[in-house]
């Protein structure tokens, strides 16, 4: 009889939570849906520029799946370091020499499989040894794809944890009565959010700090640019989850339902974000990634930790993740107007 009660308790406390009956049915099949989405997409198709190559190396190319592009050697370099091309291809005193990009293994794989296929194809043809020479503008033939997912990875994590830490937190303050009486004073709302901001902020940036130097020093990731614009991309991710975590707590009654936010906020930033290439999906599934505050984290921490860019690369990442930050603010001073009773 005892535990018959007790089953019948817990149930009637699911019913009651409309909420956590529909995470159960709901989330689980809105998480395969998006992974349907990623991993049915295109194959991504390479795009490799072709310097004065021979008619009959072009005819082998154009049989693989690659998009060529006839350009001179300047522009080839150019859009090389703008990422437009993913390899480049110059004939000298008939020996091939492929420029790779070189940022990312998994295209850079794409890219010398369709070039060797093509050299054999030819070389079939001649009854004659080709042998290439290969050179990357970034990374090398050994880099390994967690080089090339371990920035991303930095910032997604320090994202992840002080998402659900400062939501818990704030969630706590208020269910416990903390925030009521807070709220009773002559503090202003603007004042208290800020207040929260920099009082997590400093754990925060230790936290940050942690981190890279965790993934650096001891995973030995790769890392060509500064140290420093690293740091600073992690703390403005970890500040965006901060302000967004804050907010999202005030529409939560108990922790339960914090986590729940989890399935709908954090993990389409892993399948929208950068970590799989959005090329090969659908355009309208690519314009979600502009929401999403760790497109422009893990952009910017790729280039600086692989390309070794520098502030003119990701400024504009920086400013556009201060802006989902300052925007989170507002919302928070807002959220807080329906808790303020006097």
């Amino acid at each position: 009889m005892r535990i018959r009660a007790m089953v019948i308790r817990i149930i009637r406390q699911f019913l009651r939570d409309k909420r956590t009956i529909g995470l159960m049915l709901i989330a689980p099949m809105f998480i395969l849906w998006l992974m349907s989405l990623v991993f049915d997409g295109n194959e991504y198709t390479p795009t490799i520029g072709m310097v004065d190559v021979p008619d009959m190396l072009l005819e082998q190319l154009e049989e693989e799946n690659v998009e060529l592009l006839s350009i001179n050697q300047e522009e080839a370099e150019a859009k090389l370091t703008e990422q437009e091309i993913d390899a480049f291809i110059i004939m000298d005193q008939n020996v091939p020499h492929i420029s790779l990009e070189g940022s990312d293994p998994t295209v850079n794989k794409a890219v010398l499989l369709s070039i060797q296929q093509a050299f054999q194809q030819l070389e079939n043809e001649q009854q004659s040894l080709i042998k290439p020479e290969f050179t990357y503008l970034h990374g090398s033939d050994e880099m390994a794809l967690f080089d090339n997912i371990g920035p991303f990875l930095i910032g997604y994590f320090a994202f992840f944890f002080v998402f659900l830490i400062a939501g818990v937190s704030f969630l706590r303050e208020r269910t416990s009565g903390t925030l009521d009486r807070i709220l009773s004073t002559p503090l202003k709302r603007w004042e208290m959010v800020i207040g929260y901001a920099l009082g997590y902020g400093i754990f925060t940036t230790v936290q940050a700090t942690i981190i890279v130097f965790f993934s650096i020093e001891i995973l030995d990731i790769i890392m060509v640019g500064s140290i420093w614009y690293v740091l600073l991309i992690t703390f403005l991710l970890s500040l965006t989850a901060l302000t967004l975590g804050t907010f999202l707590s005030a529409f939560a009654n108990n922790e339960l339902q914090m986590i729940q936010f989890i399935p709908l906020v954090i993990i389409p930033q892993v399948f929208f974000s950068g970590l799989f290439h959005l090329e090969t999906m659908a355009p309208w599934l690519q314009s979600l990634s502009v929401i999403m505050p760790m497109t422009y984290g893990g952009d910017a921490m790729r280039d600086i930790m692989i390309r070794g860019g520098g502030w003119a690369d990701i400024q504009i990442d920086v400013f556009v993740l201060l802006g989902f930050s300052l925007l989170f603010m507002v919302l928070n001073v807002v959220a807080l107007k329906k808790h303020r009773r006097l």
